[in-house]
């Protein structure tokens, strides 16, 4: 029932963050304090998951925190925000506060400090607005959190436009803890965020990156994308038009966390990429500043969009060189993961011949036979000729044609002559 204590998860999580969170909370209800676990870590719990950090809420003043705890740092003290380290763990620590104006469209003009049930009425969605007692797991609940995450329900605390209209990045947030969740949008808060779409222009593009981030990161990729487009939030994230597109390839796209997470980004943006039907030349210069992405991250995405149009077209008929030096492209593995989502018939057949490439002279990517310096060393004057020649020997090799530095020398050296 809203606004009453109810029973916690049956299961507590024993971690280094939830004990120093619950130390933080004990210290402060012993100056006098209300304090409990909020936001996030609640709803992970209440859910069943392990949260990955734990934040406290208090309606001891800012100041009154830093009194209390030693090893403090002020993030955001006009909000009421204390980083407290405790026990090897930092937990933020934030007052109870009401937030008014927002002209910015991110952050409150004005913050008043208030109570428990205030703090829960202003933050963003009903799953994110419950409170925990960590020292008897009941959960506080002012805005039906608890409701709603029986239900698989996101819905936005009160008006779902006034709620957005805060912070728009909430809009990609609805989405991400939706796919997250497997979860659906309550239809008032859905209908909130197609009207608001526009409006997410005018977000940082750094902001909007990290969301896009942690959507791909996360194994329910194709579902966040597939809400993205049916929200129309892909346009302003993307900076371009809308295109109304299943997401089947970025939905099939099978990852691991040991590829990388620069491996699993790339590999679902060209996914994304190709269910859209973008491979223009444009397309990676207007996603890097759409979404922040390194240089890395850019370089990756180019190369995945390049060679994959090559691989389905002439990997039959490459020589056994070219076909190693694309395998052993940095890349090769991103590209890999988007044949096997688009064509897992012909990914099957590639994969097979390049675990028998890696078996062949030397492997995909042997220590070169011949250098530049072995050039010079046998008397030859460097020059423009060099490079093409030492990638001809370098070709022979991977070929299996050559296996010494001396055979390797005499066809360098017959290449030169001519």
């Amino acid at each position: 029932m809203t606004g009453a204590n109810q029973s916690g998860p049956s299961n507590t999580p024993d971690s280094p963050g939830r004990r120093a969170a619950t130390h933080i909370v004990r210290t402060l209800r012993g100056q006098g304090f209300v304090a409990y676990l909020a936001g996030g870590c609640v709803r992970d719990e209440v859910m069943g998951h392990t949260p990955k950090d734990y934040d406290v809420a208090t309606d001891a003043r800012p100041e009154r925190v830093r009194q209390i705890f030693r090893n403090t740092q002020a993030v955001g003290e006009h909000f009421g925000v204390i980083l407290v380290r405790e026990q090897g763990c930092t937990v933020e620590v934030a007052t109870f506060r009401h937030e008014s104006g927002y002209a910015d469209s991110r952050r409150p003009d004005s913050v008043t400090f208030t109570d428990a049930e205030s703090d829960a009425r202003r933050r963003d969605f009903t799953i994110n607005g419950l409170f925990m007692d960590p020292e008897t797991n009941e959960v506080i609940d002012f805005v039906g959190g608890r409701a709603d995450i029986d239900a698989g329900v996101i819905r936005a605390i009160g008006d779902p436009a006034a709620r957005l209209g805060e912070d728009h990045l909430r809009a990609l947030r609805a989405v991400r803890f939706a796919a997250r969740f497997e979860f659906g949008i309550h239809p008032a808060t859905a209908e909130a965020v197609r009207r608001d779409a526009a409006e997410l222009r005018g977000v940082s593009r750094e902001r909007i990156g990290q969301e896009i981030r942690l959507m791909l990161l996360d194994r329910h990729r194709g579902r966040a994308v597939k809400l993205l487009h049916e929200l129309g939030l892909d346009a302003p994230v993307l900076d371009e038009p809308h295109y109304d597109a299943e997401p089947t390839s970025v939905s099939a796209l099978k990852l691991s966390q040991p590829g990388g997470q620069a491996m699993i980004l790339v590999a679902s943006l060209a996914a994304w990429a190709v269910d859209r039907h973008s491979h223009h030349r444009d397309l990676v210069g207007r996603w890097r500043n759409a979404l922040v992405l390194s240089n890395e991250e850019r370089d990756g995405l180019r190369s995945v969009l390049r060679d994959l149009p090559r691989v389905r077209e002439e990997w039959r008929v490459l020589r056994v060189a070219q076909r190693k030096r694309l395998a052993a492209g940095t890349w090769f593995g991103a590209m890999l993961a988007v044949l096997r989502a688009v064509d897992s018939e012909l990914h099957h057949a590639i994969a097979m011949e390049v675990e028998e490439l890696r078996q062949h002279a030397g492997g995909l990517a042997p220590t070169p036979l011949v250098t530049g310096d072995d050039l010079v060393a046998a008397g030859h004057q460097p020059g423009p000729r060099f490079k093409r020649v030492l990638d001809t020997v370098y070709d022979e090799q991977l070929e299996g044609q050559i296996d010494s530095t001396e055979a390797g020398l005499r066809l360098a050296r017959d290449l030169l002559s001519k």
